[in-house]
């Protein structure tokens, strides 16, 4: 589903814009007619992703660190920088605390000098191992401090309260979007997240691996969806901050899930089970009623129907080391 245009023209900071989610997020805004800023220093990004708004007039991209501060002339911000999976954002922890952190500060910083809205991109990793079922923004989350994914748990949560306080200090307009299991097009294969995984296995015919015993839920949401999603809160009216929870609330196993990619994908691939990896959530889906009332936003594209889009660009990709 597209946005409709908006009718007021606007220059648009998107930072972590050659990711996953940032170019998606970029290819809509150019499509309502904005001009974009993309800010990425390519840790987890790629140009790849990108490449093919080189020649758009109204399309420009920064080699940048938010880490740094950064002085651009913009009317509004997504702050979307952060390594996202696992694998990256336990590759260098406290880089990864430190892009949450201070590029927070960084991007706020700007949109206070610019008096312009800022959208942080949170996560359903705030809630950490979750005892309340489905997670509504009122809960408080369950996180463990001082664990290996606490680099990206508790920096996220840590830039939440700075957006926050941000807006009690200082009346800053802002939006805080939860964004839970994401996933289509331009996922990185090797990032180490579930339905990337399982497709890269399933299409070279490798062993599917499940971590536990695949009894463990998730809630996937299209990226097309979450887009919607994103766009519409922050079409929101200032009174309206969030947070926001953004996400399919239709749960599944992660057994679930691997079979339904082994069937799509005609593999014949096993299912294999490694140890649980510390700290991994048991449950995960969110209690959208929020985004519902305040967004009219409820995601349409089912994980079956996903899957397809999302098994074809990795086919596509794929293709010259599956011959």
């Amino acid at each position: 589903m597209s946005t409709p245009m908006t009718k007021e023209r606007r220059r648009i900071l998107v930072t972590g814009g050659a990711g996953f989610l940032g170019s998606h997020l970029i290819d809509r805004l150019l499509e309502q007619g904005h001009q974009v800023v993309c800010v990425d220093n390519l840790f987890t990004g790629s140009i790849d992703n990108i490449a093919h708004l080189g020649n758009n007039a109204d399309f420009s991209f920064l080699d940048h660190d938010v880490c740094r501060p950064l002085n651009v002339e913009v009317d509004e911000i997504y702050n979307l920088a952060c390594p996202a999976s696992p694998i990256h954002y336990q590759y260098d922890p406290v880089k990864t605390v430190k892009t949450s952190v201070l590029g927070a500060i960084n991007m706020l910083d700007l949109a206070k000098a610019l008096n312009c809205r800022i959208l942080q991109s949170s996560t359903s990793e705030v809630y950490g191992d979750p005892i309340v079922h489905p997670q509504p923004e009122s809960y408080w989350g369950n996180v463990n401090p001082v664990g290996p994914r606490s680099c990206y748990d508790e920096g996220k949560r840590c830039a939440e309260t700075l957006f926050f306080d941000f807006q009690r200090q200082h009346d800053l307009d802002i939006k805080v979007a939860r964004i839970f299991n994401t996933y289509g097009p331009r996922m990185d294969q090797a990032d180490g997240r579930v339905v990337s995984n399982f497709i890269v296995q399933a299409l070279k015919g490798q062993d599917i691996t499940l971590y536990g015993d695949g009894s463990q839920s998730r809630s996937f949401c299209y990226v097309d969806n979450l887009i919607d999603g994103l766009i519409a809160l922050m079409e929101t009216p200032k009174g309206f901050t969030g947070p926001v929870n953004l996400g399919n609330p239709d749960e599944f196993t992660i057994r679930q899930l691997a079979e339904k990619v082994i069937a799509k994908t005609g593999s014949r691939s096993k299912i294999v089970v490694k140890p649980l990896p510390k700290d991994d959530p048991r449950q995960r889906q969110p209690d959208i009623a929020l985004a519902r009332e305040q967004l009219k936003w409820n995601p349409n594209i089912a994980l079956e129907d996903g899957l397809e889009k999302t098994i074809a660009y990795f086919q596509n990709i794929l293709t010259p080391s599956l011959a």
